[in-house]
């Protein structure tokens, strides 16, 4: 849906938020269109005596813990979901299952350094200098390949 992508390159705080809301919201609604069925058709209670008797008799305090718990799910799993898709697919699955926690800390730090160099690296060369060979800027960019290579290397022989 192009409404839930809305927010896609914003903070992830925003996108996590803005689709917990959303799900959250469709919920709402429909467990309302629940009650307001069973009331029509199954009760068969004219539909103009529904908000009354909503207001008279339905368990507001249930309901609300309900949707506070739901809100609360949605947002969990909204957060992971996003967290995946930032790690790529998989990669969460395999951060809290597949490797031990000081050995991931380690890895990671040394390749989101690499990952900053290469960033800092692209911003202040051109194209044209990291393809000549002779240049610095070529060399420090196979260098952080290498590096980056190598652990991915290293991670893989360890799984």
């Amino acid at each position: 849906m192009a409404l839930l992508r809305r927010y896609d390159r914003a903070p992830l705080i925003q996108p996590i938020l803005f689709k917990t809301v959303v799900y959250w919201a469709i919920v709402f609604v429909a467990r309302l269109l629940e009650h307001l069925i069973r009331f029509w058709l199954v009760e068969h209670n004219p539909v103009r005596e529904f908000l009354p008797h909503m207001v008279s008799t339905f368990s507001w305090h249930r309901f609300a813990a309900i949707q506070i718990w739901i809100l609360v799910l949605f947002l969990i799993y909204v957060t992971a979901t996003e967290l995946n898709h930032l790690f790529g697919h998989g990669e969460l699955r395999r951060i809290f299952f597949t490797h031990r926690s000081s050995e991931l800390q380690l890895n990671r730090r040394q390749r989101i350094r690499e990952l900053v160099r290469l960033s800092k690296l692209a911003d202040t060369h051109t194209l044209a200098e990291f393809r000549d060979p002779a240049s610095a800027a070529h060399n420090q960019l196979v260098e952080i390949v290498r590096r980056l290579a190598t652990s991915s290397r290293v991670r893989a022989s360890a799984e």
